[in-house]
């Protein structure tokens, strides 16, 4: 008998029924469609697709994880291919920088109180995640103090929150002579625990509240750098 036409095939008794037997090789020619409605279809614990394989979903047979390969494998995501995570990765290791945005200002500021006030150099960065952190790589141009026996002091916020007073007596001498000590600057890891938008930016004063300190000026560029380094 070369072949059999029929629109059913149902178990003799039971609810089961066996195509075939161990050994045997059930052929689906090309073109031909199996549709599986509403349906469980159990596969081995190994099942080799040895061409491609498509599909919409992959989740777990139970439990919530899965196992995508075995140790060593490669799996190449070709050219053009964008992989969306709308989740938590995890497992790829830390220190990957996933951002930078850069800020710049060539403003002149002058004081003479104590109070800390802005230098104009700012930098905004939005978190992707509320684990990463922002390394704040900054320098202020220019920095010194003219007429009188005072110095600058210079630091670093995080919105209204102070982190770092990193420079301290810039330009200080002992005398009432001007004394321009060129730029000073820093690097600080911040941990904002936030994926709002986060601004960056220094603060200085002239320490003895007297005339005057001074930041930029005379054509020097402040610059402020923000990574986003996953965690």
């Amino acid at each position: 008998m070369s072949e059999v036409k029929v629109n059913k095939v149902s178990p003799r008794s039971g609810t089961a029924l066996q195509v075939g037997d161990s050994g045997d090789t059930i052929t689906v020619p090309s073109g031909a469609i199996l549709t599986t409605t509403n349906a469980t279809v159990n596969l081995p614990a190994t099942t080799t697709v040895s061409t491609e394989l498509k599909t919409n979903k992959i989740s777990p047979a139970s439990g919530t994880a899965f196992t995508l390969g075995d140790s060593w494998d490669t799996f190449t995501v070709p050219a053009g291919t964008t992989i969306t995570n709308s989740g938590t990765a995890t497992g790829f290791g830390g220190g990957k920088v996933l951002q930078v945005v850069f800020g710049s200002t060539t403003t002149e500021k002058v004081v003479s109180s104590a109070t800390f006030v802005d230098t104009g150099l700012s930098a905004t960065i939005t978190p992707s995640a509320t684990s990463s952190k922002v390394l704040v790589i900054c320098e202020v141009s220019s920095v010194g103090k003219a007429t009188t026996n005072t110095y600058v002091e210079l630091k670093l916020l995080r919105d209204t929150t102070d982190l770092i007073v990193f420079t301290k007596e810039a330009g200080t001498d002992a005398s009432t002579g001007t004394n321009k000590v060129g730029n000073s600057g820093c690097s600080y890891l911040d941990s904002p625990s936030s994926t709002s938008a986060i601004t960056y930016k220094t603060q200085m004063n002239s320490g003895s509240g007297s005339n005057y300190g001074q930041t930029g000026g005379s054509g020097g560029v402040s610059t402020m750098t923000l990574m986003e380094i996953a965690v």
